[in-house]
């Protein structure tokens, strides 16, 4: 180690980290970067394909460019602070570059196609796209606590093979990551997105109007009976893609969600729910089971005329000639039905948290909705899944203003009098304030009218007052 070091002529090392690495059979020489560890880490991660190919993902696009270089028995927390601080920046320049890119791509398409001047004009843009920066995903505070989590993971790792004492990533402070709240799209929060193009929340909820137009126009489609699962039931998309016939009972009105379809990149997949709470079993309504059933005629229909060719998946929703579907065409699909009769936009997961609103409205408690989505904890259905549909909130506040006993108003809708004479207004005042009470109008007795009754309560009728 001393060689080494005269030869690099580098400060003698800590007296005690030398020792410690010493006690643990460490060698003194090894110089093991933060990138090679985690490299080394990746290759023998085990666990779901999907939570690697998201390590991966982290460590190649965030964790290796910004602290790979750096000694792992020397990465601090200020590298770690300094590193999400530079991504957050970094954030402006994306937004800027996806907006120029935007820019470019609406310029591009106001260019007629005809004449020479015009064509060279156009290949002018696309050269000028082709030299811009592609299309980027801003690193929200979500994303980053991710990516913290796996650089905290993998150091963890390194302590318990004795690399490192401290795990940095433990102690570095980042700002939560918050769930968006669904929103339901009211009239004034579509008028809104018509006028600038926002959409008041990521996650927006069709109301039950909304939901029954889209199923309504797309009756006659292939995937009808998909979309109506998710849209009553919350099936997550891979869930509904791939739902296999032994996992359902048409006739029991039941499905079991055993298996999912996952996306990796280009490559479809099947793997099991998403958490152990997700493998469940719904009960079907008699609509979506009738759908069902439908599907499952005309796919025995499609598997006669396709013959030889078709590829038998088992599963209840599939391409035309039996292959499982892709779920990103379906929700490329999703998108182009509900454009067509102009519905406000949203995710096809959001159909999911569409589900979660009706059978709230319904009356389902939180535990019901909580197994039906397949959630692991009830907060996240709490906190992220239950937007109260606007009549059903409105029934509430009116029947909680019907808890507070109110004097009946007597004179509600009396027609106003004429105003009085400067003259008269004295002495009008004075016969208007109520027996028992001072000039100032301050009640006495615990049993008068509420002075404010009549601007903050309509008199109850004797029906609502006997209810």
């Amino acid at each position: 180690m001393l060689e080494k070091v005269a030869d690099e002529k580098a400060p003698l090392p800590d007296i005690e980290a030398t020792r410690r690495r010493l006690s643990h059979g460490l060698d003194l020489t090894s110089r093991l970067t933060v990138g090679e560890w985690l490299d080394m880490w990746l290759a023998g991660k085990k666990g779901r394909q999907s939570a690697i190919s998201r390590d991966e993902s982290n460590i190649r696009v965030h964790l290796k460019p910004r602290i790979g270089h750096l000694r792992l028995d020397r990465l601090r927390v200020t590298h770690l602070s300094e590193m999400f601080e530079a991504i957050a920046g970094a954030n402006v320049e994306i937004a800027e570059g996806n907006a120029a890119r935007r820019k470019a791509f609406e310029d591009l398409a106001q260019i007629p196609w005809k004449g020479r001047e015009h064509r060279a004009r156009r290949k002018v843009m696309k050269a000028a796209i082709a030299e811009m920066e592609p299309y980027r995903r801003i690193v929200g505070p979500a994303t980053r606590q991710r990516v913290r989590s796996t650089l905290r993971a993998a150091l963890n790792a390194a302590i318990a093979q004795q690399l490192i004492t401290f795990n940095p990533a433990t102690h570095v402070e980042l700002d939560a990551g918050k769930r968006p709240k669904a929103l339901v799209w009211t009239e004034e929060r579509i008028l809104h997105w018509k006028r600038n193009g926002e959409k008041p929340s990521p996650v927006m909820v069709w109301t039950p109007e909304h939901t029954g137009l889209f199923l309504d126009h797309v009756a006659e489609d292939r995937l009808y009976a998909l979309f109506h699962l998710i849209a009553f039931r919350g099936l997550r998309r891979g869930e509904a893609c791939g739902q296999r016939w032994t996992d359902t009972n048409l006739d029991a009105g039941l499905i079991t969600v055993a298996k999912q379809l996952v996306v990796d990149g280009w490559e479809v997949y099947e793997d099991d729910p998403k958490t152990d709470a997700g493998a469940r079993t719904i009960a079907l309504d008699s609509d979506t089971a009738q759908a069902l059933k439908r599907h499952r005629a005309q796919q025995d229909k499609d598997r006669k005329e396709w013959e030889s060719a078709w590829v038998e998946t088992g599963r209840g929703f599939t391409q035309e000639n039996g292959e499982m579907l892709r779920p990103a065409n379906v929700t490329r699909r999703f998108i182009e039905l509900y454009e067509e009769i102009g519905l406000p936009p949203v995710r096809l997961y959001d159909l999911r948290h569409g589900a979660a609103t009706l059978a709230h409205a319904a009356g389902a408690d939180l535990k019901d909705i909580q197994e039906m989505l397949g959630h692991s904890s009830i907060t996240i259905t709490a906190d992220t899944y239950t937007s109260l549909l606007p009549e059903a909130d409105l029934a509430i506040a009116e029947a909680a203003a019907r808890l507070v006993p109110r004097a009946r108003v007597t004179v509600e809708n009396a027609a106003p009098e004429a105003e009085p004479e400067p003259d008269e207004a004295d002495e009008a005042q004075t016969e208007s304030v109520p027996d028992g009470a001072d000039q100032l109008g301050e009640i006495s007795g615990p049993g008068d009218p509420s002075a404010h009754a009549p601007l903050t309560q309509t008199a109850p009728d004797e029906e609502s007052e006997a209810d």
